[in-house]
C-alpha cells in the first residue's frame, strides 16, 4: 500500500459525500443552458457539458431531475449551450435559482438573440452551440440530453472564462 502523501484524508470509498467533494477539485467552465418547448423559454447553470463528436457535430449536457427547471426542458426539442465569461456571474447565478427570479427575471439579465433552432444564445458568451436534440438517456439522478449542432457562435478571443473549482466561481 502507498504512503499518503501530506495534506490526503485518508478516505477511502465512493460514497456520495466523498464523491461530491472528489468532484469539487475538478475545475469546470460554466454555462447556461437555454431552451424553447411548449412552456416557453428555460435556462439553468450547468458545468456537466461535453463534445461528444464532431461528425456530425454532437454535444451533452446533464441536467438533474429533481432540478425545479427539469419539467420546462422535458419537452423541449431544442437548446443551446452558451459558455459563460467572467463577468456573467450574474447570469450564473440566477439561472442556478440564487435570487428565486423567475425565468423572464433571469432573462432580462443579459442580452439574447436565436440563431438556427430558436433558443436563447447569450450575445456575450464565449461560444453557443444551439442544438436539436436527438437522444435522452436517464442515468441515475439526472438526464443527459443529446444534441445535434446546428449553429455556432464565438465570443471574443481576449475574453476571460468563468469557471467553478472547489465550489466556487474562478475566472481564468
Amino acid at each position: 500500500m502507498a504512503e499518503q502523501e501530506a495534506g490526503e484524508t485518508g478516505v477511502s470509498g465512493a460514497d456520495g459525500a466523498t464523491f461530491r467533494q472528489a468532484m469539487s477539485r475538478l475545475s469546470q467552465q460554466v454555462h447556461v443552458i437555454t431552451g424553447i418547448g411548449a412552456k416557453g423559454r428555460c435556462g439553468v447553470t450547468v458545468t456537466a457539458v461535453a463534445s461528444v463528436s464532431d461528425d456530425p457535430p454532437t454535444v451533452l449536457f446533464c441536467l438533474n431531475r429533481s432540478s425545479r427547471t427539469f419539467p420546462l426542458f422535458e419537452d423541449a426539442k431544442v437548446f443551446c449551450i452558451n459558455t459563460l465569461a467572467g463577468e456573467h456571474v450574474p447570469v450564473a447565478d440566477a439561472f442556478a435559482g440564487r435570487g428565486n427570479l423567475d425565468t423572464d427575471a433571469r432573462f432580462a439579465l443579459a442580452d439574447w438573440t436565436t440563431m438556427e433552432t430558436g433558443a436563447p444564445v447569450l450575445k456575450a458568451a464565449l461560444a453557443s452551440f444551439d442544438c436539436r436534440v436527438s437522444q435522452v438517456i436517464d442515468m441515475a439522478t439526472h438526464r443527459i440530453f443529446f444534441g445535434v449542432v446546428e449553429a455556432t457562435t464565438n465570443g471574443a478571443d481576449t475574453a476571460r472564462a468563468l469557471t467553478y473549482y472547489n465550489r466556487g466561481y474562478v475566472v481564468c
